[in-house]
């Protein structure tokens, strides 16, 4: 008798358990969730157009906030706000030296992301992007740069309005977001392509940790 009582409170118990981490994984599912998120991007330029220009990937700091809005169980959007360095590496020839340069471009990035959630600890999504660029810097490296050369470098058409398309991932923890994207701007930077100032478009990856609530 003793032991049929002990395996029925064990029995209640597990079902208890099991009924309390369905509505956990409903809550989480179908609830508006807001959350914080870190992390880095590495980027690069594409469709590049200058003479003997040639760039490479570099890290950049990217965070800010995301909301997950239901529509159904499946189905939901995710806005989000983040400040987002991208930019390049690169060498290239002005007024006929060569140099190698860093560029530093930040931005405030606003996805809109669809997502499709087909199970609780997954997340795809998928959708278009504006970046209002805040500010771009360049470091030479070479020590031996003039003024006039980095003048010439500097371009004043530059497009502070970008439209862009970006898609990913979420692995969903209960309250710990791991997040994966990859991202492009549909647009150019609006340069003239000369060999002074380089025509591109930025691509980039970003990995992230989120935390919601």
């Amino acid at each position: 008798m003793k032991k049929s009582i002990i395996l029925i409170i064990m029995a209640v118990v597990f079902m208890t358990a099991h009924v309390n981490a369905q509505e956990t994984t409903t809550s989480f599912r179908e609830s508006l969730l807001l959350g914080i998120k870190i992390g880095t991007n590495l980027s690069n330029v594409y469709d590049e157009q200058g003479e003997e220009f040639r760039a490479d990937a570099k890290f950049g700091l990217v965070g800010g906030l995301f909301i997950a809005i239901p529509i159904g169980k499946i189905v939901g959007i995710q806005p989000e706000v983040l400040f987002s360095q991208k930019g390049f590496k690169a060498t290239t020839v002005i007024l006929g030296n060569s140099f190698v340069f860093t560029r530093t471009t930040s931005y405030i990035d606003v996805p809109l992301f669809l997502t499709i959630k087909p199970i609780e600890s997954f997340t795809l999504l998928a959708g278009p992007q504006y970046a209002y660029l805040l500010k771009q810097r360049d470091v030479f490296s070479n020590g031996t740069t003039s003024t006039q050369q980095e003048t010439a470098f500097e371009n004043d058409n530059i497009r502070k309005n970008t439209l862009c398309f970006t898609g990913g991932f979420d692995i969903n923890i209960q309250y710990i977001v791991l997040s994966a994207r990859a991202g492009w701007d549909i647009q150019k930077n609006n340069g003239d392509g000369s060999s002074i100032t380089p025509r591109y478009k930025n691509v980039w990856y970003q990995g992230t940790i989120g935390f919601r609530f």
